[in-house]
């Protein structure tokens, strides 16, 4: 694809320590507003993950960059994504390739969304997870701070061996999953995905788990990367919000990217 991706660094965030469910990690913090929990694909919070978030900052909201993983505004390189797969795929932390898995960092996870919304307005908090970290988005909303979650490229567990129960689960264990199904149904829970339609890391069986369970409540957004699609998109495009997003208008993924930012508005904004 033609162009250059939105990058940025990390001037302007303030970075503490947060810890929760027994881990502790950096998180970067910046904005006023909503408040938005964007967890980093693989290798971290890179530079492109940093222009999603200040992308976010100047829509309005309040974005909190956990760093669980990765060298904060490091640019990604080969070596770089293979040393950080190397470390989380074994890590009990989040538990790459198990299904029905209760993974740790989820627990994490919904402790800073519990603290985020404490202190920014609105009836709760959005989490945005992408790729390795997408379906975290999901498993935080358990909790009933997280009002928003957004599954971009969800890709846990890894399809190593491929087999029909990796394809099909959801990234969360049934017990988790069946709490944010219920709160679909009695909260007005909504979740977005987004996913390429030759992504193989996100199968579209995964997405038709979760449109099964969540009917109206599951907003799917899919990006055509066959050959010859009218995007330019590669076979193997994969991250919807950061790498495929090109400045242009009426380019798909900055489509993509707007629609999130719609949908984190109309849950997030407070009531008059």
């Amino acid at each position: 694809m033609s162009g250059s991706q939105p990058t940025s660094d990390l001037t302007g965030w303030s970075r503490a320590p947060f810890t929760g469910a027994g881990f502790t990690h950096d998180v970067y913090e910046k904005g006023t507003g909503p408040g938005v929990v964007l967890v980093p694909e693989i290798p971290g919070a890179t530079p492109e993950v940093l222009a999603l978030g200040d992308h976010l900052v100047e829509q309005g909201f309040t974005v909190a960059i956990p760093s669980p993983f990765g060298e904060p505004g490091r640019p990604v390189s080969t070596g770089y994504v293979l040393g950080v797969i190397a470390r989380v795929c074994v890590a009990a932390e989040f538990r790459a390739f198990a299904t029905d898995a209760r993974r740790p960092f989820a627990d994490y996870l919904r402790a800073l969304a519990r603290d985020l919304a404490s202190r920014t307005p609105g009836p709760g908090v959005g989490v945005i997870g992408m790729c390795f970290t997408g379906g975290f988005a999901l498993a935080a909303a358990v909790d009933e701070a997280v009002v928003a979650p957004v599954l971009s490229q969800p890709s846990l567990p890894l399809q190593l061996p491929l087999s029909r129960a990796r394809r099909v689960d959801p990234g969360l264990s049934r017990a988790e999953f069946d709490t944010v199904v219920a709160r679909t149904k009695n909260d007005g829970l909504c979740a977005l995905g987004l996913r390429f339609t030759g992504d193989k890391l996100v199968p579209a069986d995964r997405f038709a788990t979760l449109r099964r369970h969540f009917g109206d409540a599951f907003e799917v957004i899919e990006l055509d990367s066959a050959p010859g699609n009218e995007g330019g998109f590669g076979t193997s495009a994969h991250s919807v919000l950061t790498e495929e997003v090109r400045e242009t208008p009426g380019h798909p993924a900055l489509a993509a990217r707007e629609r999130v930012v719609g949908f984190l508005r109309e849950r997030l904004t407070p009531v008059a």
